[in-house]
């Protein structure tokens, strides 16, 4: 599986020259530089022009408008990992793949999601990523909130895909900007269901993104002293515990990796 740190993916719009260098300070775990729908029409040429600009303290993607060989070939130039949006077949990453960078796969309609099975079985794809808002769109669910009223079953399948094959999973942003009790709810939700990250659209939703994605000490004390105990069915911390548990301690440990444990 792939082991990038992936807890927050901050978006960024190419076009904005001052927001890509304001995200190269970000600690964000992923910086993903937008060449689609965060991008006007008018100014594609010029978004794709800027990304030699684009830095990022931890992995920089790029995502790119899905077709558009242009965009490809300049993300190819720069970026760590590309983004490939609204995904609806294995073809559509092949045409991705041909760049040769590692891939992150966006499920964000109904016919993705119910290939998905297939689309993360293709090679260079390290994680899918779930696009609330045009899913809910290609369902007509009747929301205006990016984010708002995702649905449970379509993240819980991307993520079974997901695990299935090795990859991670990340959840898409929530464009309600000053919520951020919602936010730590729906990355809490998405903790729960298996999923590695979440994409943020603003600096101030990174640190509660890494504070719901990262053990706390505690949880990574007593995931140690779990994997340590005796083999078998034993009694620890008045908890029953055996070869599956030891599974769900090594999973937070993997969790914590090279991140600080959050207080």
């Amino acid at each position: 599986m792939a082991t990038r740190p992936r807890r927050s993916c901050l978006a960024v719009p190419a076009a904005s020259e001052r927001l890509l260098e304001k995200a190269a300070t970000l600690p964000a775990d992923e910086v993903v530089v937008d060449l689609e729908d965060g991008v006007a029409a008018a100014d594609k040429e010029r978004a794709r022009a800027n990304l030699p600009l684009a830095r990022a303290r931890g992995t920089l993607a790029v995502r790119v408008n899905k077709g558009s060989d242009a965009d490809l070939e300049a993300a190819a130039a720069v970026a760590d990992v590309i983004v490939v949006p609204k995904v609806e077949s294995p073809h559509d990453v092949a045409w991705a793949a041909a760049a040769g960078r590692p891939l992150e796969v966006q499920i964000e309609t109904a016919l993705g999601l119910v290939r998905v099975e297939e689309i993360a079985q293709a090679p260079q794809v390290e994680a899918l990523v779930f696009g609330p808002g045009d899913f809910a769109a290609s369902l007509g669910v009747p929301t205006l909130t990016i984010g708002a009223g995702a649905s449970e079953y379509a993240m819980a399948r991307i993520a079974v895909a997901a695990k299935a094959f090795g990859l991670q999973a990340v959840d898409g942003p929530y464009a309600a900007l000053d919520d951020e009790d919602e936010l730590r709810a729906q990355a809490r939700r998405a903790l729960a269901l298996g999923y590695d990250g979440k994409w943020a659209i603003h600096p101030a939703q990174i640190a509660p993104l890494h504070d719901v994605f990262t053990p706390t000490p505690e949880e990574v004390e007593r995931a140690r002293r779990i994997v340590a105990a005796a083999d078998g069915a034993i009694r620890l911390d008045g908890d029953m515990v055996d070869e599956a548990t030891k599974k769900l301690a090594a999973g937070v440990l993997a969790r914590a990796g090279g991140n600080e444990p959050r207080q």
